[in-house]
């Protein structure tokens, strides 16, 4: 059971802010807050390699908690500056030729796609989407067929960015396990909102950002590469922490995960991302889940309830992203009016997510994406806010 109450009172803008643009940046709860400020505070006393060096074991924790997060482990982990950073070292780390086919979804985030499209301008891969089924996620059985000998890659957006699709992570991983060829998850939407195993999913690399539904600060990522993949991959760029120089003409890559990282980190950073995790742990993501859904599946029914509007979500079992247009009310004039009520929601641009755009002929959309710390009674004030917006 979720102590809402307690949580809200974490989270001390709720008393001014119906919050539910969490998709975006998630409010921050007071503990994530103050490991930040805290390790600030020291570094001003004592310098930032001395605050470092004594915080090392707190500092060495957050691969622990990160790996708890996912059932991983902590050597599988790495820490980055964001999910886009986490990403794009585990995708360029991958070697592909002329004829090497990268297989991927409809709703594929923007940053992604254009590193598939960079790579195959500089290596002629080629760039294959899996269609989607009648329900709107990856169609598992059209990726079966599409399978063959030249796929070197299966690379997913598990919940996209314009949404609340929930692609079919782990059939997804069962096919790419039975074929052998690596699967890279991109889970910035879903870390924070849902349970994420990465054994059950079976995905070889999995990237998020802290900022989003886990509720940790701006600039932290991290990125997960199964042990077994890990060996084979050299990051496509590196430094001594990555590599260390061990002669004139030699370096050796670390063991771990943390060859894709860099010696210098945002510490204070790196501490609020940890505490975020651990407060999402100590809640339980079941629970979170399920508050997630309840407040998202209360938001549909209500604002599908009005006049004009048109719910633009995807697939058979939609997360906390609720993304909408109302006919004659453009999506950032919704957005502008709701923040003047105290109300903070976001949209979604096409250029975004391309390929479904294109497909749906969809425009801008509103995008709400409520969390636990949100209240049945603030999902009411949003419907009642768009209702007044419509058309009579």
């Amino acid at each position: 059971m979720i102590d809402t109450d307690q949580i809200r009172a974490d989270t001390p803008a709720t008393s001014r802010l119906a919050y539910l643009h969490n998709a975006g940046a998630a409010l921050m709860p007071t503990p994530v807050v103050a490991a930040m400020k805290q390790h600030i505070d020291l570094e001003a006393e004592i310098g930032g390699y001395a605050a470092a060096d004594r915080e090392s074991d707190r500092l060495e924790a957050v691969y622990r908690s990160v790996a708890h997060l996912l059932n991983a482990a902590s050597d599988e982990i790495a820490l980055v500056e964001n999910a886009t950073v986490a990403w794009q070292m585990a995708f360029y780390a991958l070697p592909f030729r002329a004829g090497d086919r990268i297989l991927t979804a409809e709703a594929e985030y923007a940053a992604n796609y254009v590193a598939f499209l960079q790579v195959a301008k500089r290596t002629g891969a080629v760039i294959d989407v899996v269609p989607s089924d009648a329900g709107g996620e990856l169609d598992i059985r059209a990726l079966e067929r599409m399978i063959d000998n030249r796929v070197k890659l299966i690379a997913i957006t598990w919940v996209p960015t314009n949404g609340g699709l929930v692609n079919p992570a782990a059939a997804i991983g069962k096919i790419a396990r039975a074929h052998g060829i690596p699967y890279l998850l991109d889970a910035c939407q879903a870390v924070g909102q849902m349970e994420v195993d990465v054994e059950a999913i079976g995905c070889d690399m999995l990237s998020a950002t802290g900022r989003k539904f886990l509720r940790g600060p701006r600039g932290t990522g991290f990125l997960y590469v199964r042990r077994a993949l890990l060996q084979q991959l050299e990051p496509p760029m590196i430094d001594h922490f990555a590599a260390p120089w061990i002669s004139r003409d030699q370096y050796r890559l670390r063991d771990d995960a943390r060859r894709f990282e860099t010696w210098e980190n945002n510490y204070a950073a790196r501490l609020g991302l940890g505490a975020a995790v651990d407060y999402a742990l100590a809640i339980g993501l079941g629970p979170i889940e399920q508050r997630c859904r309840l407040l998202a599946d209360r938001l549909r029914s209500g604002l599908g309830a009005i006049s004009g509007i048109r719910l633009r979500d995807l697939g058979r079992a939609p997360g906390a992203i609720v993304s909408f247009t109302l006919d004659g009310c453009e999506a950032e004039a919704m957005v502008s009016s709701a923040a003047a009520a105290g109300i903070t929601i976001g949209v979604s641009d096409p250029s975004s997510t391309r390929i479904d755009a294109e497909v749906r002929a969809l425009p801008v959309v509103a995008r709400a994406s409520p969390h636990y710390y949100n209240t049945e009674a603030e999902i009411d004030r949003l419907v009642a806010h768009v209702a007044a917006l419509a058309p009579r």
